[in-house]
């Protein structure tokens, strides 16, 4: 069994950044690729950022130039650095990790909101 814990949201004015956390424990057996999705009321989760195992990343179009994500394989943790937050991104945002088998394990969800 695998557990995320995610830190870092929070509320935030409009134009400023937050840092995400996740750690990753339990029983893993390789290194994995992880990434951040968010969901809002009524809406589909949907892709923020992923990394993979070897480093690789990959983005949602809302959120080039402004997001980085990042790892650290030794902690099996990885970050989100949000930069020039819009209110639009206001949502709950999810760690992921995408096992060897194929199978996603999510963390609890952590609330970014954006606001004046």
């Amino acid at each position: 069994q695998v557990q995320l814990v995610e830190s870092g949201g929070g509320l935030v004015q409009p134009g400023g950044s937050l840092r995400l956390s996740c750690a990753a424990s339990g029983s893993i057996r390789s290194i994995n690729d992880m990434g951040w999705y968010r969901q809002g009321p009524g809406k589909e989760r949907e892709l923020v950022a992923a990394i993979s195992s070897g480093g690789s990343t990959n983005y949602g179009d809302s959120v080039k130039g402004r997001f980085t994500i990042s790892r650290d394989n030794a902690k099996n943790a990885v970050y989100l650095q949000m930069n020039s937050l819009k209110p639009e991104d206001t949502d709950v945002y999810y760690c992921n990790l995408h096992d060897w088998r194929g199978y996603d394990y999510w963390g609890q969800g952590t609330q970014v909101t954006v606001s004046s």
